[in-house]
């Protein structure tokens, strides 16, 4: 089965899991906003941990409308803008379509398909390093890790062949059996991480190299935990000192939020933070200090759009 492959968001997630797809040979159209006229005339740049690539011709367009009909949908933009999503993936679906949102948080799926009810859905999490540092640039920077898995997929072999596309690409990628357990893994990571280089105003690697916030940061991953498991999401709290450990060996990063704080953009606070912490405090479980670190993201966020 060949599939045809949108990609919605072509930045630092869209340009290089769309750009691996499109250099293995897949069929894959990107839609753009500001970087349209670049691409269309210079291509899509992708500087690589893994080797570097430039992609000559991409199939590039400006307004959903123009895009052809997909029989999977990436959507890689940031979730701060899904309120515009229904509009966007609609011209871009046929029947038997799956969207699959490539995005950090909770909930994500529920909300969409209230939206736009009958869609086919399914997630995805990406464990990578990765920053969009210029017109159709994406830097690679570590990692790459896939994980996809169904949230109303009637038909599995779609997404079976979606990660045999990724992995043919030299992209690690699995498919999860519970997407609620992958959601909550990747939120032990994304919480600590991306609120705290806002708050604290730094990068991974000077949190962990500090023994405070490498405390700070195994607490607030515990915390996550045991709201998970409050939700029947059974992770072992081992998972914290792993993901410290893979993080002290990662290179210096700057998660989205934090890139997003310094160039005065929206911070992914809904799904990252209220989400989560609403969905344990239904189960009764209280996430005192991820509630913390919201309410201190809110008030960054509040005071930076404001100026």
């Amino acid at each position: 089965m060949t599939i045809r492959y949108g990609v919605i968001g072509t930045g630092a997630l869209g340009g290089f899991y769309g750009g691996m797809l499109a250099k293995a040979g897949q069929e894959v159209h990107f839609l753009f906003r500001s970087d349209f006229e670049h691409v269309r005339k210079h291509g899509l740049q992708v500087d690589s941990v893994n080797g570097d690539f430039h992609l000559a011709e991409v199939n590039a367009y400006h307004n959903p409308p123009e895009m052809p009909l997909c029989d999977v949908v990436l959507v890689c933009m940031k979730t701060t803008g899904n309120h515009h999503l229904p509009e966007m993936i609609k011209p871009m679906l046929h029947p038997k379509s799956v969207v699959v949102l490539l995005q950090n948080g909770l909930g994500l799926e529920e909300d969409l398909s209230a939206q736009l009810p009958g869609v086919v859905l399914a997630g995805g999490l990406a464990f990578i390093c990765s920053n969009k540092i210029g017109p159709g640039h994406i830097h690679h920077l570590d990692y790459g890790k896939l994980i996809i898995g169904s949230y109303n997929v009637p038909d599995q072999g779609i997404l079976e062949q979606l990660v045999s596309d990724f992995q043919l690409a030299g992209i690690h990628s699995e498919l999860s059996p519970d997407l609620k357990f992958a959601r909550w893994q990747k939120l032990v990571w994304n919480i600590p991480f991306n609120g705290m280089t806002v708050v604290l105003n730094t990068t991974t690697d000077r949190l962990m190299a500090n023994e405070q916030t490498r405390e700070l940061s195994k607490e607030l991953m515990l915390e996550v935990i045991h709201g998970a498991n409050a939700c029947g999401v059974p992770l072992k709290e081992s998972l914290a000192q792993q993901m410290i450990d893979m993080t002290i060996k990662m290179k210096p990063y700057a998660p989205s939020m934090k890139l997003d704080y310094d160039h005065r953009r929206a911070m992914e606070i809904e799904y990252i933070y209220s989400k989560p912490i609403q969905t344990a405090l239904d189960a009764g479980f209280v996430m005192t200090k991820v509630s913390m670190l919201e309410k201190q993201l809110r008030f960054i966020q509040a005071h930076r759009l404001d100026k």
